[in-house]
């Protein structure tokens, strides 16, 4: 097994969305219905050791030559949703962050200026000839945005805590035990999603000034509109389940919190809100600071 395959890469939350096959044009259509019959069942892990694997080569290859033809599938009510990684156009994305992020001279070391320029000219070039594509996923590391759980109801969460299962191994005597990860979900309707968006927006609006809280939320509701309307909306805590104890996960209802606080703000009870907005801000807090831990 090679390094990348064995290491578990850190830790990053997704916001996803699942489009039914019948959103797809062809041949994309046919692409992806043989692609689910086909049982793949790549992992958000599985992505991102490939992308690290750019990272590797010298000079190091910041965004995919070409365009992943992997997907998650979810077959809900037996119908059957596609997220297409599209880890290309999100390479892209996600450089135009690092500058934003980091200063010149840390991004220069891991990516040199000219590896930069090309990724940078590619991507120019791709949305002149693709103006109208988006990405199925967006990403957060360290921490879940709050206005991503304000898609969600604490009743559409899923918590499974991780454990040892038993594996067939044909090499020795008997099984081996192996432990399977942590999993922490929500998902709901892509027009519960809306909805949700739409109503709070009307609350903070109503009671707050303009902020990032309100823009990061607008700028969510857009994306989800630009979705078919029988899709579904994931939020995946992925790599957050290896940094936050299991007895975190299970006490964390921060879409119940963000309800709590919309509600309390809605009802004209500031101090309820500030309470639950405080159990929030604290709660990823603590996680965020681990970034910074030996």
């Amino acid at each position: 097994m090679s390094v990348l395959a064995s290491v578990v890469v850190p830790y990053t939350a997704y916001l996803r969305v699942y489009e039914p096959l019948s959103a797809f044009p062809e041949p994309e259509r046919t692409h992806w219905k043989r692609y689910a019959a086909a049982g793949a069942a790549p992992t958000a892990q599985d992505e991102l050791r490939q992308s690290l694997a750019g990272l590797l080569p010298v000079p190091p290859v910041a965004v995919p030559v070409h365009e992943s033809r992997d997907a998650f599938v979810a077959v809900v009510d037996d119908v059957t949703h596609i997220c297409p990684w599209r880890t290309r156009l999100r390479g892209w994305l996600a450089l135009e962050r690092l500058a934003e992020e980091f200063p010149a001279p840390v991004l220069d070391a891991v990516l040199p200026p000219v590896v930069r320029r090309q990724a940078e000219a590619d991507f120019e070039q791709w949305r002149a000839a693709h103006p109208d594509d988006r990405p199925w996923i967006r990403t957060a590391t360290w921490h879940v945005p709050v206005r991503w759980f304000a898609l969600f109801d604490d009743s559409e969460r899923v918590f499974e805590p991780g454990g040892p299962v038993a594996v067939e191994d044909s090499s020795s005597e008997g099984d081996r035990k192996r432990r399977t990860e942590p999993v922490m979900r929500y998902r709901t309707a892509m027009v519960q999603a809306r909805r949700r968006v739409a109503r709070t927006l009307r609350v903070l609006r109503d009671t707050l000034e303009e902020g990032p809280l309100i823009d990061g939320l607008v700028d969510v509701g857009r994306w989800l509109e630009e979705f078919h309307p029988r899709s579904l909306v994931e939020l995946d805590y992925g790599g957050l389940v290896h940094v936050i104890p299991e007895g975190g996960l299970a006490a964390d209802h921060s879409a119940a919190e963000v309800a709590e606080g919309v509600a309390a703000l809605r009802e004209g009870d500031g101090a309820r809100a500030g309470e639950a907005y405080g159990r929030l801000t604290e709660r990823w807090r603590r996680v965020r600071e681990l970034q910074f831990a030996n």
